[in-house]
């Protein structure tokens, strides 16, 4: 439907809106919005949405099926485990723990990588070729094994499991930001700042900074998805978060457990990762996809 104006004046959105309504034109990605805003409303209020404590056990109710099943009950509609936990309350903080911590340690990944890699980027001689040379090496090892090794460096646990995935992280946003960087040094309108007596400080803040937003927040959309399946992981070997946190990998390993007598006790956090994943690689795409078709247009 056309815009209405009131003075038949040609309408030109922002670039904000032109990436908007190049993002609807997919409707993967938009379903993928809505998933991801579902789980970023169980991060925000999962304590008004879960029924029950987390870890709170029930020992009259133990092992209960869902509620879809013959014997199950509707007080507990994705029934209990083996201690009489109510698997949609852990499931609930489950997703908030994961999409929250994961959405903490990219933010901290992306604040500490942009500025190394703005310095890498800025710089030039031995230190910007060491750097260099040393984040190539970093990049060629996944972000899981390195968190492993710095867990293992560290200790098993929630906190250091966070510091490692965030360490893993961080080469990833310093490698982006110092190819980007080099790329826009180059340009005209950067020398013309130069030549107007910016220094390096308000070059980078006023100069390349607002070009950087689209793509930090691509490859923001790609570091999540990394974060959730790496703090999975870890929870699911143990090196995590410990039982009893409703953590959604601990909760997948102590599943393993029971598995025989309630398949539901993997199936549902499982599937709360896929889906989790899912949303946040579908919505990554599709900022892709608006950001490129903006570009061209």
């Amino acid at each position: 439907m056309p815009r209405f104006s009131l003075y038949q004046e040609e309408y030109h959105p922002s670039p904000l809106q032109h990436t908007w309504l190049a993002f609807r034109q997919s409707h993967v990605a938009v379903i993928g919005l809505w998933i991801l805003g579902f789980f970023a409303t169980l991060v925000v209020f999962a304590p008004l949405i879960a029924p029950f404590d987390p870890v709170q056990q029930h020992t009259d109710t133990l092992l209960i099926p869902p509620a879809w099943e013959p014997n199950g009950s509707i007080e507990h509609l994705f029934g209990t485990d083996s201690v009489g936990r109510d698997v949609l309350s852990r499931l609930v903080y489950g997703c908030r723990m994961t999409l929250g911590i994961s959405l903490i340690l990219v933010l901290l990944a992306m604040l500490v990588g942009v500025a190394i890699g703005a310095l890498a980027g800025m710089t030039r001689g031995v230190r910007s070729s060491v750097l260099n040379h040393l984040l190539d090496s970093l990049l060629a090892i996944p972000t899981l094994l390195i968190a492993i090794i710095i867990v293992a460096i560290l200790g098993v646990g929630l906190v250091n499991s966070m510091w490692a995935i965030s360490l893993a992280l961080i080469p990833q946003f310093v490698h982006n930001t110092r190819d980007f960087v080099r790329n826009e040094m180059k340009k005209d309108y950067v020398t013309a700042a130069r030549l107007d007596g910016a220094n390096k400080v308000h070059l980078f803040f006023i100069t390349i900074l607002p070009n950087m937003v689209e793509m930090l927040v691509v490859q923001g959309t790609m570091a999540l998805s990394i974060a959730i399946l790496d703090i999975s992981a870890l929870g699911f070997l143990g090196l995590g978060a410990q039982a009893p946190s409703p953590e959604l990998g601990t909760m997948l390993s102590e599943g393993l457990k029971i598995a025989y007598m309630s398949p539901s006790s993997i199936a549902l956090p499982g599937s709360a990762i896929f889906v989790m994943v899912l949303s946040v690689n579908l919505v990554g795409d599709g900022l892709r996809s608006a950001l490129r078709n903006r570009m061209r247009q």
